[in-house]
């Protein structure tokens, strides 16, 4: 395959002036899999990624960006709805994720991005994992997408189907072919719908383990089979990117780019790295939740700009929402805030506080700089350590979390202390979707 023409099957066709506006955007929301804080090379990585770079380059960089857990399904609930997991059902106490014999998944009742956006006039769709239930209820199609290719769930879990709109279209899925067919896709829904707005989320399957890639990009990394996979997915951004350059679109979409969770450690080199943060996928360390995040809308957002303020996936939800003139779901809590300011460069952002969910355990917060553990794991080790008292890190100086400043900091501590006590007294869990598995409850 070669890599620069592999689209060039579909007919570009002239570029129509866009409904979208500075005011009533596009979306582009590029969501990738397991892939660390450090595995950009606008995050320090060997991994050459220049067009994931050119957003960073030509956008605001989030050097202190969330994921709402460190696991798959609750991480994409959390995206999808703008809710802790544990206010929509979708995680557990083990810190698990749905399987092929879940029964479970996203409940009618939740409000997702894409129906929100649907409501103000979007055309919506989904390419690439979905991870919130297999079953026909569940699927994206049932909660506000009008198209969908992909995987259920992840790509380590049989049977593998690749599915379209609710049609499995083929099982086991050929997993070398999903990211150049996951780009074919975006592409052609982009073009198809360049008069907007339109909402696309393209949520890659990889890099989570197994590995795949198409002989366009075997054995070209100089960092292996991780770097063929991050290096095609690079590739298909600039794909997507172009497109939308071509269609007279880039002015009038906001592209988003981050990940779901910390890599997968215990892959060893067939997993990522999350750079000087510590540990990854599966923790509460800085390395297993802080991800990459990189915003893109030429002559709306400064170019260039990098900064540290705090924002989160699930922030996602309600600032797209905002600029679309909709409104926030008010019948329920949204967790969720309007990070409008530090993508519009008109002042800091609104969150000044995160709380790190280990499934249904309050495992850490955040208040400020400073970040309390109060119970931890470690990658490739079972159970967790408990912490009395909490372990505390300034994290913006220490983003390793290897100072522990406990006892110099009992104010510190008390506050925050203060600050999980309101949080608690606010969040009703929901029950847990992820309880039954073909009917017998997870041991």
């Amino acid at each position: 395959m070669n890599r620069r023409n592999f689209l060039t099957s579909l007919a570009a066709g002239p570029a129509a002036r866009a409904a979208a506006s500075p005011s009533r955007p596009n979306f582009l929301l590029i969501f990738s899999d397991d892939q660390g804080y450090h595995d950009a090379g606008c995050y320090g990585s060997e991994i050459p990624t220049p067009n994931i770079d050119s957003i960073a380059r030509n956008g605001v960089k989030f050097e202190q960006f969330y994921s709402a857990a460190p696991v798959c399904t609750p991480s994409r609930a959390a995206l999808m709805t703008g809710r802790l997991p544990i206010r929509n059902g979708m995680c557990d106490d083990r810190v698990g994720v749905l399987f092929p014999d879940s029964t479970g998944g996203i409940q009618p009742e939740e409000i997702t991005l894409a129906e929100a956006l649907k409501r103000q006039g979007y055309a919506t769709a989904c390419v690439g994992k979905w991870h919130l239930g297999h079953l026909p209820q569940y699927l994206p199609t049932k909660h506000g997408f009008d198209e969908y290719l992909g995987l259920p769930y992840s790509n380590d879990m049989k049977p593998t189907p690749l599915i379209l709109n609710e049609e499995q279209i083929e099982e086991p899925a050929v997993q070398e072919t999903l990211t150049p067919r996951y780009t074919l896709k975006a592409v052609d829904f982009i073009r198809r719908h360049r008069e907007g707005p339109f909402f696309l989320y393209l949520a890659y399957t990889f890099p989570h383990v197994p590995l795949h890639t198409s002989d366009a990009f075997r054995d070209k990394s100089l960092r292996g089979l991780y770097g063929d996979v991050v290096e095609e997915i690079d590739w298909s951004v600039g794909e997507v990117l172009r497109t939308l350059r071509d269609s007279g679109l880039a002015e009038r979409t906001l592209v988003f780019f981050s990940s779901d969770n910390g890599p997968w450690l215990i892959k060893k080199l067939d997993g990522g790295s999350a750079g000087l943060l510590r540990d990854g996928k599966g923790t509460t360390w800085e390395g297993g939740m802080r991800e990459p995040g990189i915003a893109w809308w030429p002559g709306t957002v400064k170019a260039g700009t990098v900064t540290a303020e705090l924002a989160g996936t699930m922030d996602l939800f309600t600032t797209f929402i905002t600029l679309a003139g909709g409104t926030v779901p008010a019948d329920r809590a949204i967790d969720g805030l309007d990070i409008r300011p530090v993508l519009l460069g008109t002042g800091p952002s609104p969150r000044k506080e995160y709380f790190y969910y280990h499934g249904t355990q309050l495992a850490a917060a955040r208040l400020g700089p400073f970040k309390a553990h109060f119970m931890t794991w470690q990658s490739g080790v079972k159970g967790n350590q408990q912490h009395d008292p909490p372990l505390l890190f300034n994290v913006e100086q220490d983003p390793s979390e290897t100072v522990d400043l406990a006892k110099d900091n009992p104010d510190v501590l008390a506050k925050i202390k203060q600050a999980v006590e309101q949080h608690r007294a606010g969040v009703v869990p929901a029950p847990s979707q992820l309880a039954d598995r073909t009917g017998k409850k997870k041991k």
